[in-house]
């Protein structure tokens, strides 16, 4: 950063008369936002592949260990919401620059965990500074780059995703091939450090909205969440029964009770102010759907994989087409995203997963591995060409005072749809015996035909500001 000056009156203006940062300070700003979603996206990628080893270490059952998984997730979908709407009350930077601040210090908990329950608790914290970071993430994109460069901007992101999703399996490999599992959570130190400086200096101010946080709603949200995740995740056990019926039982009277709460007010927790745009609500509902299926297939392909024959590296190998070829269409995909229709653009992409998905559900054992491929980069393309311009729509069908609770429902919709997704496949593992992964795949298919059908009745939303 030699020689790079900012210019803080210029971050300080307010938003409504500013389209975007100038050059370099744009670029600057993009990349600590992309280093905080390459950490969120590499934390979650590299641990699935230590869980095994963690397990042994501390002499617990693999069951227990997905522990280490779900408190990461657990802690994201319960602040999520309440904490995209303070950053609306007390400014985007300073949410963004306080969730990357606890991300690092739970890494640094997680380094020194000398067993599984703090080893739990430390990825709860690191899921708490996740969702601030990801509540930020779309307000500040929208600040950063001028509106009619959304679209592309979005896709950024998206290939950050993709290409970290891609290289967690192998820098995990590497991680424990010179260390322990520990340098897992060690490598976020240095990467984060250095996003929490750029983000300190080069990102952008926002405007305060004169309100406070509800803690009556946020209360209600923490627990209605809390009590269905806990539930769903039950679902898995074999022993699921009248203890899952009374979590989820106990989640829906809590989110009863919060809609109740919610409703009247003007500028929500829980977005409903914006859900009553139709292009919001219908982008939010794609959104599930889709990563329902994609969190349904990623889930039951290696599963599928390995009953045919491949080794678990061989498995790995054979899945990288997928996050490959996403990460090539997304570039692509955000710049149609800022000259067509999305919901003619998001139906074609989850036409083509929804083929790509039912093709992998029919696979025959005997395919080749060529075979096997140009369906996974099918599934990728189609993907990738869904998620730039829903993203896109989305955030544009909000006004830019309520950008926080838009990217906050963002990734609430990415997140829930990826929960249930997960919760179908445990249900349909312990029902379907071998022919489990099969039916998730085909499962998936369905989702994401039924997530093009949806996008279809879309109308493409003009820029609010």
């Amino acid at each position: 950063m030699a020689g790079f000056t900012p210019e803080r009156p210029d971050y300080r203006t307010p938003a409504p008369l500013r389209d975007g940062l100038p050059i370099p300070q744009r670029y600057w700003a993009v990349t600590a936002i992309g280093l905080a979603i390459a950490l969120s996206v590499l934390d979650v990628s590299i641990v699935n592949v230590a869980l095994p080893t963690i397990a042994r270490e501390f002499a617990v059952t693999s069951a227990q260990s997905i522990w280490i998984v779900n408190a990461y997730q657990l802690g994201v979908l319960m602040a999520l919401l309440p904490l995209a709407s303070l950053g609306e009350i007390a400014g985007f930077r300073r949410v963004f620059r306080g969730g990357l601040a606890v991300f690092l210090l739970a890494s640094l908990a997680c380094v020194t965990s000398p067993d599984l329950v703090l080893l739990a608790a430390a990825r709860f914290v690191q899921g708490l500074g996740a969702a601030a970071i990801f509540g930020s993430i779309a307000a500040l994109v929208r600040l950063t780059y001028p509106a009619a460069w959304l679209g592309r901007a979005l896709a950024i992101n998206a290939f950050v995703v993709a290409t970290c999703a891609a290289a967690g399996p192998a820098l995990a490999s590497l991680i424990l091939a010179l260390g322990t599992w520990r340098w897992l959570f060690g490598i976020n130190l240095p990467i984060g450090g250095l996003a929490l400086i750029l983000a300190a200096r080069v990102l952008p101010d926002s405007d305060r909205a004169a309100r406070a946080l509800p803690l009556a709603s946020v209360l209600l949200y923490a627990g209605s969440l809390g009590l269905l995740l806990f539930g769903l995740q039950e679902l898995a056990a074999e022993a699921a029964g009248g203890l899952t019926a009374l979590l989820i039982g106990g989640g829906a009277v809590l989110a009863v009770a919060l809609v109740r709460h919610e409703l009247p007010r003007p500028a929500p927790v829980v977005p409903f102010d914006l859900l009553r745009n139709r292009t919001f609500t219908l982008s939010v509902c794609t959104s599930i759907c889709t990563f329902a299926a994609q969190a349904s297939a990623l889930i039951s392909l290696p599963f599928e994989l390995q009953r045919m024959g491949y080794s678990a590296v061989q498995t790995g190998l054979h899945m990288t087409p997928w996050p490959l070829a996403l990460a090539l269409t997304a570039p692509f995909s955000g710049r149609l995203a800022d000259r067509y229709p999305p919901g003619i653009l998001c139906a074609t992409g989850l036409g083509l997963l929804s083929c790509g998905l039912a093709l992998l559900a029919f696979f025959p054992a005997g395919g080749g591995s060529a075979q096997l491929h140009w369906r996974m980069a099918v599934c990728g393309v189609g993907f990738g060409l869904f998620q730039a311009p829903n993203n896109r729509a989305l955030i544009s069908a909000a006004p830019r005072a309520r950008s926080g609770a838009a990217g906050g429902m963002l990734s609430a919709s990415r997140l829930l749809g990826q929960t249930l997704g997960a919760a179908g496949v445990a249900v349909l593992f312990r029902t379907s015996g071998p022919a489990g992964p099969a039916r998730a795949l085909a499962m998936a298919a369905v989702l994401a035909a039924c997530a093009a059908a949806v996008s279809l009745t879309r109308q493409a939303p003009a820029i609010r500001t």
